[in-house]
């Protein structure tokens, strides 16, 4: 029961995260969205520093499984874009984190689920793409593409219509480099 009502918690402040950033992230509203008392809160987490810290590992942990659903596309449309989709929030909560990266522990979780998904996502897009350029190359397109994507994102651009537009889009740019 304790570790249900604290992955409810997780669930609920990860999501709020996503959504409204660090300033929405309080615990009277959080604890009336979780539908328990702020003492629970208290009795799982010692304060919100600590619990904003297991939401950044808790995010961590998310791109680890996104990475391992990206490895296993074998295209961006409509494989990826489903797993995208499917992570609406991790992509959002990722958002937030490169907005407020001036806060060091938001920096190194940024990082780190940067280079989780990072990795299996760009083998998948040069497999797509049938781009045949260098390494470096394609890293410096793809960091280009990361700061453009997470500009546009918000809750309503994130669905499959979108996604595939926008990925076509990249396609049609892309081939510009050939």
């Amino acid at each position: 029961m304790t570790t249900d009502t604290k992955e409810i918690w997780i669930k609920e402040g990860y999501e709020i995260f996503a959504t409204l950033g660090q300033s929405g992230l309080k615990i009277e509203p959080l604890a009336k969205k979780v539908g328990k008392s702020k003492s629970s809160f208290y009795h799982h987490f010692a304060d919100l520093e600590l619990f904003t810290d297991i939401l950044l590992k808790h995010h961590i942990e998310q791109s680890k499984i996104i990475a391992q659903k990206e490895q296993n596309a074998a295209n961006i449309d409509p494989e990826l874009i489903n797993i995208l989709v499917e992570h609406k929030t991790d992509l959002l909560f990722n958002r937030q984190l490169r907005i407020n990266q001036n806060i060091k522990s938001f920096a190194l979780a940024l990082e780190q689920s940067n280079k989780n998904v990072g990795d299996a996502f760009v083998h998948v897009w040069i497999e797509d793409l049938g781009l045949q350029l260098s390494k470096k190359q394609i890293e410096g397109i793809f960091t280009l593409v990361l700061e453009n994507f997470f500009l546009q994102i918000n809750t309503e651009t994130l669905n499959y219509e979108w996604l595939s537009s926008y990925f076509k889009n990249l396609k049609k740019i892309a081939n510009l480099f050939i």
